[in-house]
């Protein structure tokens, strides 16, 4: 084995940058207000102001989670930092309440759904490899099965 080339740890989890989540924050923020202005009623200048407020509610979370001594996960920095900018006694809070009213929360919340669905590790590909068409059967009973159930639930209740 040469020098230059170096073996990585699969088990060891790469942590990313800032730069890295400000970037993808930035990429969801102009989906996020595409759906935003096409779906609600909001104009744009006030989605992208109220999403500029979660970006940066998001950065100062994210920017917590790497400076803190105790660490903590970057969800409850990021929640934490929304909290305490929108408490009523914070400086500037109805400003944020009203700048963030404007942003929808399905449409914040498609992207990283979508990401969510698509974002397939290694290791889940390798299971449903090993699992044959066993896995395949128990998806399609428990899909059927929660749509039924949920279509039950509604007609009894809705």
């Amino acid at each position: 084995m040469s020098e230059t080339q170096s073996f990585e740890d699969p088990t060891v989890e790469q942590k990313l940058g800032l730069g890295v989540h400000a970037a993808a924050l930035i990429v969801v923020c102009v989906v996020v207000l595409v759906g935003n202005t096409v779906a609600t009623d909001n104009s744009l200048p006030d989605g992208l102001v109220g999403l500029v407020v979660l970006w940066l509610i998001s950065m100062v979370g994210l920017t917590l989670t790497e400076i803190v001594p105790f660490k903590l996960p970057s969800v409850a920095w990021i929640s934490l930092v929304g909290i305490i900018a929108t408490l009523p006694w914070t400086p500037g809070s109805a400003w944020v309440l009203d700048k963030v009213a404007h942003v929808n929360f399905l449409t914040l919340a498609t992207p990283c759904l979508a990401y969510a669905g698509i974002a397939i590790a290694k290791r889940e590909i390798d299971i449903a490899k090993t699992s044959g068409w066993k896995i395949a059967v128990v998806a399609v009973l428990v899909m059927t099965g929660t749509y039924v159930g949920s279509a039950v639930v509604a007609q009894m209740f809705l």
